[in-house]
């Protein structure tokens, strides 16, 4: 895919942050033994890996608004602002798991309009313009899985961690859709399961409790590559209610059915 001009600074910031990370995350294995160096480590990654997505995206495009991790900045183009999250799946780059992304998404007037989700431990760049499809690494065009039945479908889903409010609900899910799929992965980051969803490596993902900087750009790579993508509930937003379900559309009403039921 020939990209936009801000597609083509998304993936150069994502990049660059991406590669500030991974020289980090070779030194997070030897902190284990000490949890608060750790996660002291970590804070300083996520810090620095920001600051690089900031000055870059922010040097490019000025008058944009910018939401990460720590809060929003409003911009001088109140249509336009990014969307960004330096380490998408923190627990697992604090836990030395090497699974985890840079989350870049733009949105123009409430629309998600370009999105980056870069692995830099896999070096697995996943990226989609709205109207334009979804793409893996050099232009190979990614399409949901074909799976029809539920019982065949692997499936991601995120279990909130700590005191979450939708814990219980979550908990219910689990119960209800473990015995009508074929498996079930929590792999600890919601921007590369909903590319994963994007890809065909799940056939479909729900979060009952996400952010915004978790879930923008991997919502519209989903929806570039054939997913149906809504609310759990019918009529939440997910970019608004932080809910997010997302299947190919041969078993997508199946799943809605079985999470739906409690509801």
């Amino acid at each position: 895919m020939q990209g936009s001009a801000n597609l083509n600074i998304m993936i150069k910031a994502a990049r660059k942050a991406g590669r500030s990370l991974n020289k980090d995350f070779r030194e997070v294995e030897n902190l284990q033994t000490s949890a608060s160096n750790a996660v002291e480590f970590v804070s300083r990654s996520a810090t620095a890996a920001g600051a690089i997505l900031r000055d870059d995206l922010t040097g490019a495009r000025g008058t944009y608004g910018y939401v990460d991790p720590t809060g929003e900045t409003e911009g001088e183009d109140p249509t336009r602002r990014w969307i960004v999250n330096p380490i998408e799946g923190r627990a697992n780059f604090l836990h030395g798991q090497p699974h985890f992304a840079v989350s870049i998404a733009l949105e123009h007037k409430g629309q998600i309009v370009s999105a980056v989700v870069f692995d830099p431990a896999k070096d697995e760049m996943f990226y989609a313009e709205k109207g334009q499809g979804a793409w893996l690494n050099d232009n190979k065009r990614m399409r949901v899985s074909s799976r029809t039945k539920l019982v065949e479908a692997v499936l991601g889903h995120a279990v909130p961690f700590s005191v979450k409010r939708t814990l219980p609900a979550t908990l219910k899910d689990l119960a209800r859709v473990m015995p009508e799929c074929s498996g079930m992965r929590a792999s600890g980051s919601s921007a590369l399961d909903l590319s994963y969803v994007a890809a065909g490596r799940f056939d479909g993902f729900w979060q009952r409790e996400g952010a915004v900087t978790d879930l923008a750009a991997g919502v519209l790579i989903a929806a570039e590559a054939g997913a149906l993508v809504e609310g759990v509930r019918p009529g939440q937003v997910p970019l608004e209610d932080g809910s997010v379900l997302c299947a190919n559309a041969q078993i997508f009403a199946a799943l809605a059915k079985v999470i739906r039921h409690a509801d």
